[in-house]
């Protein structure tokens, strides 16, 4: 019988049974593992169409057998999980009821060690809904108590003795108030969505991308048309961006899971949905595209005397730096010095495609600094890593490659490669190249004092621990590091 009246919550008898996923984990437990299985068996997702052409439950278990997921760190409703401990401490029944594989399903149970029993699918029959239902009539009759999450959950929720939700999903609670059922508790540990979603998408990291307007500014060419086409190019490098670091994020939940600040990203989190996340890549890298093949038209239409001799070499850049993304995600991460070496690329590849969306010219001696200049910030930003994790007395990250012993070499790379960059910074003042572009060309080497103190800065503050793992978050969030850039800027002018 359907029930809007709860029995009392303090009847300890009355077996509760809680699902899983969204429910007692944030996320869910099949698009963790799918995401695990694409990182370390990426041939095998060419399986999953036969796997579910076999049945739902045969697709949870092919995954299951694939890969196994780590169920220590997976993100758990705070909340919900010390009811379900307060509960076993008084000696309750309590039982994990999930549509998740079996041996998912058995593997969180022995983490947690509070649950009596476990009912889950088998690779044969899915349990969920009206088949979740039948497995708890045939238990514990109409007498069960149950925490679901989502819609599926509406016929346990309406047949139990003491319906429960947890992260409730806006369907589940408009069927909830239809059907006049008012759950007994309320279990919500959940980011708002919006202030989930900008962290995800991370827009502060489109700060990089103002590199793309780099070639313009130092080239001194301001025609309205190449500004308009380098906004555009901006935009569509950052919609791509965020798409590449929701995809990086997925593919690193279980690392960033064991991360101190890290399992706090919204996919590691539970706080936003994997599959959204995969819709949200695809929309932002469509979104791009058409901004990259539009973007010769912006510049033909404002201005036709400055038609691109190369209109869609802009397009080609976009890809390069998609596909290089993507490599770094999937592989080249892993790799000691490379993932360094390839983010400092992915700096060069934002200048040369600002580049090409304007038709200026990438100049070899802002090439070589800034070949320098970012190889120094992607080795700070290992090093900072390193740092961090020495201080928590850890050995090696996760993931990566690296070792703590590694960390003297990590600074003595990057310190040399900072001072480099400053070399071909003072290479290019006393050049020729520099006298046809600034009528004060001595006035720019003020820019040398003012770089040594911003890199030995960094690089001081990383060595006493005291760096954001990421140098550009710093960079735009310190006071002294934007009255430096402050100060560049200026420099510049009067240099003119």
């Amino acid at each position: 019988m359907p029930t809007s009246v709860a029995s009392p919550q303090n009847d300890t008898r009355l077996p509760l049974c809680v699902d899983l996923d969204g429910t007692l984990v944030k996320s869910d437990t099949l698009y963790d593992s799918t995401l695990v299985l694409a990182r370390q068996r990426p041939a095998d997702l060419l399986r999953l169409p036969g796997w579910l052409l076999q049945g739902k439950a045969a697709l949870k278990q092919h995954i299951a057998s694939a890969v196994t997921l780590d169920v220590t760190h997976l993100p758990y409703n705070r909340e919900l999980l010390q009811y379900l401990q307060q509960q076993h401490a008084i000696g309750r029944p309590i039982y994990l009821a999930t549509a998740a594989d079996a041996d998912t399903a058995q593997r969180v149970s022995n983490h947690l060690g509070l649950f009596t029993g476990i009912l889950a699918s088998d690779g044969a029959l899915n349990l969920a809904g009206h088949n979740k239902l039948a497995a708890f009539r045939q238990q514990f009759g109409d007498n069960f108590a149950y925490i679901g999450n989502a819609l599926p959950d509406l016929p346990l929720l309406q047949n139990c003795q003491q319906p429960m939700v947890a992260n409730p999903t806006a369907g589940l609670r408009a069927a909830l108030r239809s059907a006049r059922i008012t759950p007994v508790r309320t279990f919500k540990e959940q980011a708002t969505p919006l202030r989930a979603w900008l962290k995800a998408l991370r827009i502060h990291q489109w700060a990089k991308n103002t590199l793309i307007f780099l070639p313009l500014l130092l080239a001194h060419a301001w025609a309205p048309a190449l500004l308009a086409a380098t906004a555009v190019a901006f935009l569509s490098f950052g919609l791509c961006a965020s798409a590449t670091y929701i995809v990086n994020d997925l593919l690193d939940l279980e690392a960033d899971r064991q991360h101190p600040h890290k399992r706090r990203r919204p996919f590691a989190s539970g706080d936003l949905s994997a599959l959204t996340g995969v819709a949200v890549v695809l929309l932002f890298l469509a979104a791009s595209l058409v901004l990259a093949l539009l973007l010769p038209r912006v510049v033909a239409t404002i201005s036709p005397s400055l038609a691109l001799i190369n209109p869609y070499k802009f397009v080609q850049w976009l890809g390069i730096y998609l596909f290089t993304t993507l490599a770094y995600s999937l592989r080249l991460k892993r790799t000691v010095l490379v993932d360094v070496i390839v983010l400092s690329g992915l700096y060069t590849i934002r200048i040369l495609a600002g580049a090409t969306a304007t038709g200026v010219a990438v100049s070899t001696w802002l090439g070589g600094f800034s070949i320098f200049f970012f190889l120094s910030l992607a080795f700070v930003k290992r090093f900072s890593e390193l740092e961090s994790l020495r201080e928590r007395g850890g050995a090696s990250i996760s993931g990566r490659g690296y070792h703590v012993a590694d960390i003297e070499q990590l600074r003595s790379f990057g310190t040399a490669s900072a001072y480099a960059s400053v070399v071909v910074l003072t290479l290019y003042i006393s050049n020729l190249d520099a006298a046809q572009l600034y009528s004060h060309t001595k006035r720019l080497w003020l820019l040398v004092p003012v770089l040594l103190l911003w890199l030995s800065r960094l690089w001081l503050l990383a060595s006493r621990g005291q760096l954001d793992e990421d140098p550009v978050v710093y960079a735009i969030t310190d006071r002294r590091s934007l009255l430096l850039g402050l100060l560049v800027v200026i420099i510049v002018l009067i240099s003119l």
